[in-house]
Formats: structure tokens, sequence, C-alpha cells
């Protein structure tokens, strides 16, 4: 690993708040900076960045640690590559360790591996080998221009052409395994991945292919496929286009569901398109949207799928910095029956003109619930009245803004055909009782020590309540004043009843004095591990008195540990639970 002295040098150059300030808004306010959690939605600052201490922490989704653990999180870079990302910051040289040099060789092998892949399937499309996937291309109308702005190639039909190729260039057959290019069979023997496919070239922000996306040109199944996860690829973290679509002028960016989808925009002059790699939209997607635009249009297909993805995604953009509208594509008519169409099909039959008005008069994301709400129910009759006030109440009581409900209620109104009044006291009935269950839900859990108190990984649970307490104030006191321990340790973290506890007290033993902080422990804990650490370093820990404080701990631990049978069932633990089944918490006896 890094030496301790340059790691110390490092951190000590890269000053938490001005890196986190590159990314984060922050503001200062009683000895510390707030902002907008990059990490999670939210318009309400919970994120904190602690100066005098270098480490940061969100109130609301508990995301912690130093400088390092931040890097590592918002640019999506292993530990030895974050290290290099600060390091080029301040123009320090990395002095490189053999385990981190294999993993930075075997990284720098898969791109360069991609890249010649990607390379040689672009030539394959030039090729008589990829007249079926060019005859393809044009009967979708993608052009030959657009087809090499996007890096397009064709895999042959066949078992181990690309297998065949790159190993005769020096790739060995555990590389190509690796990036996901070839698949092992039973007998020990190795194929192509991909074959007799159109080929679409994943490339991240730097311009790195990182994987790739692929259709096959017959009838045959899976219709799509994507690169499996390995290490230069993570799904979740990828949109597909955003390379591009980064340069665009247009002050918003497309969502849409395929890849075939963003071509075809591109090539229409939309190029602010960008589609996720085959799954829904993830946390990761959204932060990085947001370093590059804070308007989206949501423009998935007008199927029951694509109303769901959209639903979801609303859900996740909610309360979020984004002005989020929605593009809702309308059905075909096709012999006499009207069938769905994606933004491919719209763009080839409708025109781009006709995308661009759709487009200006996109709702926004209330508008388009209102409108799934309402196209559920027959407003014609009474019951069909009442059933939708009783619904559309529920949405529009998750609005925060009372203005924005009224509106809305006016709206809601004139589409039921009922009073302005009826439906915003109905609204307003929805918003009460919303704010109630609200707070009777934040009392439960204040009142049950079982689920407050508790790590957020359900793994890392506390089994031993009164004794997790006691270690959590072991940790804090360590962390303020190390001196008290002595040069030798009053406990092992084989002492501690929980794992997680016991492994970060022997970590901050371990660099117990090191001036880096808690950024110097980002090497021998994960990042869920970090996150715990800085969640219980934010309980108050009194100094005074301290020795008698850690006296106090130390024999609670102990105890509890001569009282633990073999079952490790927490006495404490147990009676949390049953109090938490008592029925004016909320519970039911069974």
């Amino acid at each position: 690993m890094f030496s301790q002295s340059f790691l110390d040098e490092l951190i000590a150059r890269n000053d938490i708040v001005d890196v986190v300030g590159s990314y984060v808004a922050l503001t200062p306010k009683g000895g510390s900076y707030w902002g907008c959690c990059p990490f999670h939605n939210e318009k309400t600052p919970s994120f904190h960045v602690l100066q005098d201490k270098q480490f940061y922490h969100c109130f609301g989704c508990k995301k912690g640690g130093g400088v390092i653990n931040f890097i590592m999180e918002i640019e999506n870079l292993s530990y030895p590559d974050a290290i290099r990302f600060l390091a080029k910051r301040v123009n320090m040289e990395v002095p490189e360790d053999r385990d981190s040099a294999d993993a930075d060789r075997l990284r720098k092998r898969l791109l360069a591996l991609n890249r010649d892949a990607a390379r040689w399937y672009y030539d394959v499309l030039q090729s008589p080998d990829g007249a079926a996937v060019r005859a393809y291309l044009d009967k979708r109308a993608i052009s030959r221009k657009i087809a090499v702005r996007f890096g397009m190639g064709a895999s042959p039909d066949s078992w181990d052409a690309l297998l065949r190729t790159m190993t005769g260039r020096g790739y060995t057959k555990q590389e190509l395994l690796t990036a996901g290019l070839i698949v092992a069979n039973k007998s020990g023997g190795f194929y192509d991945k991909f074959r007799n496919r159109l080929m679409l070239p994943v490339i991240d922000v730097r311009g790195d292919v990182v994987g790739f996306g692929s259709r096959v040109i017959d009838k045959s199944e899976p219709k799509y496929m994507n690169s499996t996860e390995t290490p230069v690829y993570s799904k979740r973290r990828v949109l597909y286009g955003l390379n591009l679509a980064k340069k665009t002028k247009r002050p918003n960016m497309i969502l849409c569901e395929g890849n075939l989808d963003v071509v075809t925009l591109h090539q229409a002059g939309f190029d602010n398109a960008v589609a996720s790699m085959g799954t829904a939209l993830t946390t990761e997607q959204i932060r990085l949207l947001g370093r590059y635009t804070k308007e989206l249009v949501l423009c998935y297909d007008n199927d029951n799928a694509g109303q769901l993805a959209t639903q979801r995604a609303l859900e996740m953009l909610n309360n979020t910095e984004f002005t989020v509208r929605v593009l809702k594509l309308p059905r075909r008519l096709v012999d006499g029956e009207y069938v769905k169409q994606d933004a491919d099909d719209f763009i080839k039959f409708q025109g781009a003109p006709a995308f661009e008005r759709l487009l200006s008069g996109s709702e926004n994301g209330v508008e388009f619930r209102m409108s799934q709400v309402a196209a559920k129910y027959d407003l014609r009759s009474d019951q069909g009245r009442i059933d939708y006030t009783a619904e559309i109440s529920q949405v529009l009581a998750e609005l925060d803004n009372a203005v924005e409900r009224e509106v809305y209620a006016n709206r809601a109104a004139e589409t039921a055909g009922l009073s302005p009044d009826a439906m915003r006291q109905e609204v307003e009935r929805a918003a009460r009782k919303r704010r109630y269950s609200d707070r009777k839900k934040r009392e439960r859990q204040e009142l049950n020590p079982a689920l407050t108190l508790q790590p957020a990984q359900r793994g890392s649970r506390y089994t031993n309540l009164r004794s997790a307490m006691a270690e959590e104030g072991v940790i804090r006191l360590l962390h303020l004043d190390p001196t008290l321990f002595g040069d030798t340790p009053p406990l092992t973290p084989e002492e501690f009843s929980s794992p997680l506890l016991g492994k970060i007290y022997g970590a901050m033993w371990h660099q117990r004095g090191n001036r880096s902080g808690l950024s110097a422990l980002t090497g021998e804990l994960s990042g869920d591990e970090m996150s715990h650490l800085t969640t219980l370093l934010q309980k108050p820990e009194s100094t005074a008195n301290a020795s008698q404080a850690l006296a106090d701990y130390i024999r609670v631990i102990r105890e509890e540990q001569t009282k633990r049978d073999d079952s490790g069932v927490d006495p404490l633990l147990l009676a949390m639970e049953t109090f938490k089944d008592k029925k004016r918490y909320g519970g039911k006896r069974t």
C-alpha cells in the first residue's frame, strides 16, 4: 500500500472543504460547511463538512468519510485511482506499490482491450462480414455519419473471431474473460459473447470504452445484450450517449429507454439524448446527470413498462434540484389499431419538427401523474369522480409547496367537474393526514432504539445493544482523545460484541495519533464502514470525566461479554422488539 507519509501529505494538501466545494455549493454555518448532498436527492441541505476534523457526513443518507472516500464515491473510483486523482489535483507524484500497480495495470489492459475490440468491430462493419449489419442500419435509416459518431461496429457470425484476433494481438484469454468479451463453456473452452450483432460501444465521459451494448439483426434472442459488470464497467454508473450529450447547447437532457432511441434522436438534431444501460434510473446516474444539467425530460416508451419506468424515475427525482418534464409519445395508428411507439418510431414516422413540438409541450412530473390517475376512472359517473378525488388528493398531498397544491387542486377539480373549494379541502385533508402519519412514524422510530441505533447495513446489525452502545462510546473517546488510552490497548477488537465496531476500533487504534484523521482509515475500512463511523461520531460525547467514562464503557463491554450465552441473544434487544410490538406504538399483538 501507499506509505503513510505520502498519504499524510496528500490529505494535508487536499483540504476537504476545497475538494468537496468543487462539487457541492457549501455555505459556512455553525462551525462547519453545509450543502445539498451529492449522494441522494434533497432540496434542504443535510450534508455537512467539518474542516477541523477533515470529514463529511450526510444526516439524510448517512454517507460519510474523509476526502479520499468522497472522491471514490463521487467519481466512481477505486481506492488507488482516487489516490492518483487527488495526487494529480495537487501535482504530487504517486509512489506505486505492487497491489495498486497490479490493479492499475489490469484496468489499463481492460480499457485498451475494449478500445481495440471496438476498433475491430468497426472494421468488421466496413468489411464483407458486416454486410448484414450495414443492411440493418440502412433499414433503420441510420446514416453512416451517425454510425461513425457513435463508433458502431459489427460482430461477425462466428464463435471465435474476436477471440482469435485479440489473442493474436497479445491479450490473454483471462483478460478477454474479465472484460466480458468471451464466455467459458462447460468443457473448459471459450467462445465470443457477441455474435452476428450490431455493436454499440459504451463510452464514459472520460472517453474510455468501458463496455458494449448490442442488438440482433434477425429474430433471434435475446434481442439486446450488454456487457456484464467488470472492473471498468458498472451499468449503474454509466449513461449511453452522455460522452456526446455533455457537449450539447440545449438546456436539458432527454432520458430514453434504448440505445437506438438515443442514436435516432442525435441524428435528428437532439444531441442531448441519453439512455440508461438496461436498468431503471439509478442514484448514481442522477448524480452524473447533475454535473451537466438541472432539467430532465423523461421520454420512455408509451407501453405499460415505459409508464412504470416513468413513475419510478419521477419518484427518484422528487424533491431534487432537477426540473423534470415528461414527454408523452402518442400511439400510432397501424391497420386500424393504435400501437405503442418509442422515440425512434416517432422520429421515423412523424419527423424531427413534430418531436420538437412535442418536446416544447411536455408535461411536468405532477401533470403526468395527474393524467395517469385521470385515465383510470370514468369521470362521467359519480363513483368515478369520488374515486378519482380520493386518489388524486393523495398525489397532490405529496407536494410540499402550498401554492402548488392549490394550483393543481384547481386543475384536478376542473378535470373531475367538481368545485375548486371541495377539491382543495380534500387535498388539504390528505396533506394533514400525511403530515400526521409522517410524524407518528418518526415518533415510533425515536421510541424504538432497536431501529434508531442500528447500522444501516443489515449484515452489520448489532446483536447486543447495551454492549454496542458502550463500544461506540469507546470509539468516540478514541477519536476525541487518544491519550486516554495509553500505549497498550485496554480492549481487543475480539472483545467487541459487534464485529463492525471491533474492526473500526482496531483500525482506529492502528492509526491513532495520525494527523490525517479519518482519511487515514480509508484504506482499512469500506465506504459503508466509514459512513457508519461518521454517523456514530455525530452522537454527543463529553470529554469531561473522560477517564471515568472510558472505564465505565469497558466495564459494560466486559459484563456483557460474560453474560452473553451461546445463542448471542441480547436481552435489551429482545425487550425493544417486544416494546415495538405493543399496539399503542403502531404494532399488533399476535
